[in-house]
């Protein structure tokens, strides 16, 4: 049985507020999700023990790969946190451009600089959230034994 794309993508959503999705095109947000899995996995393929860099199936929106169902859980857990990461990635950029055309009087408690900082903060919360179940993964199903040979 295939895995589609949308058991990530609906994890995803679940996992964020993001109002604007709700008005964008279905096509465009289905797009825009869809690059996220596909950087989000790109990221946990050396841990995964699962393929689903190559075998992604973009016309039918599954990845062509049998998964065990109680590792499934886990796998939309990890991938969409990743998801996450990389849905963050933009507001990071906009910060650290900000940032550099503005004054520190601009950063108060309630200014857009801090807001923007506090942003930054957040996605590398995200990503060291994603790395460390990453790294968890990685322990609870590697085999040991090669670490050794």
């Amino acid at each position: 049985m295939a895995v589609v794309y949308d058991i990530f993508g609906d994890a995803f959503l679940a996992k964020i507020s993001e109002y604007d999705f709700l008005s964008l095109f279905d096509d465009i947000r289905t797009e825009m999700i869809d690059g996220y899995l596909k950087r989000a996995v790109a990221n946990f393929k050396k841990n995964c023990l699962y393929d689903f860099s190559s075998t992604a199936n973009d016309e039918d929106r599954q990845f062509d790969v049998e998964v065990k169902d109680e590792d499934i859980d886990e796998l939309v857990d990890i991938i969409s946190d990743g998801m996450i990461v990389q849905w963050m990635k933009p507001f990071v950029y906009k910060q650290e451009l900000l940032q550099n055309q503005i004054n520190t009087r601009d950063f108060t408690t309630y200014s857009p600089a801090e807001l923007l900082l506090r942003v930054g903060n957040a996605y590398k919360q995200a990503q060291k959230d994603y790395i460390q179940a990453i790294r968890e993964y990685s322990y609870n199903h590697g085999n040991l034994e090669e670490l050794h040979a």
